[in-house]
């Protein structure tokens, strides 16, 4: 079975991350399908699938026919049981799927202010309150997973999930923006920022080009970490 992974510009679209590390880091076959989310055609490119409007979008073998990251999540989980994309122990398995559910439909705050971005970071960016309420919730919700099982291992659950798929991009705001959070979330934010996956989707990320640039600030620019300029 190999799937059909439509997504965006990887530099900016946080929710094609989201939909690539659900099946590369759980080893799915899948190819993916580039889409052209700020260049104009994307929906000339996702016609024929229906109902797709935004990416990520999901193909099964079947030609079934996925248009949200949750309903992809929650559709891995059925066609492969055998895998654990959620932990297995069900409080653990419960707080799981809540937070992704979470984080699939809150915290607009830090979206709207914080584009993703992973080519560089930004300097002197000021958080509102709203986006440090959104950053403590986020803050509870990390530190619960990481008390109640988290123990044998680097992701909030010990062993990479689906959770760790969905806050994937937190991580990147994060870094991107210099974001105030507690040294115990940036070692989190370290284990995604060192993933393989990720630095494989962030080395494709470096060879797009954009113009104009979709998301323009007055705000001066500073190296990723690793980067050497």
């Amino acid at each position: 079975m190999t799937y059909q992974l439509y997504i965006g510009d990887r530099t900016f679209s946080s929710w094609s991350l989201r939909g690539c590390l659900m099946l590369e880091k759980f080893g799915l076959p899948f190819q993916t399908n580039m889409v052209g989310l700020y260049s104009g055609t994307m929906k000339t490119d996702l016609a024929h699938l229906a109902t797709a409007r935004t990416v990520p979008v999901l193909q099964t073998a079947e030609g079934h026919v996925l248009t949200d990251s949750l309903a992809m999540a929650e559709t891995l989980v059925e066609l492969h049981p055998d895998i654990d994309l959620y932990p297995r122990d069900p409080a653990a398995r419960a707080l799981a799927r809540s937070m992704v559910a979470e984080m699939h439909s809150g915290f607009g705050a830090l979206r709207d202010a914080c584009p993703m971005m992973i080519r560089f970071g930004w300097k002197g960016f000021k958080p509102s309150q709203a986006v440090r309420d959104d950053l403590q919730r986020i803050e509870q919700l990390w530190s619960l997973a990481r008390q109640r099982h988290g123990a044998s291992g680097p992701w909030l659950f010990g062993q990479y999930s689906l959770v760790d798929v969905f806050y994937a991009p937190v991580a990147m705001r994060i870094t991107a923006y210099d974001l105030p959070v507690s040294d115990q979330a940036r070692a989190y934010v370290a284990a995604h920022l060192s993933d393989a996956a990720f630095l494989s989707w962030r080395k494709d990320a470096l060879e797009e080009v954009h113009e104009p640039w979709p998301y323009p600030s007055d705000l001066p620019r500073t190296p990723w970490p690793g980067d050497t300029n």
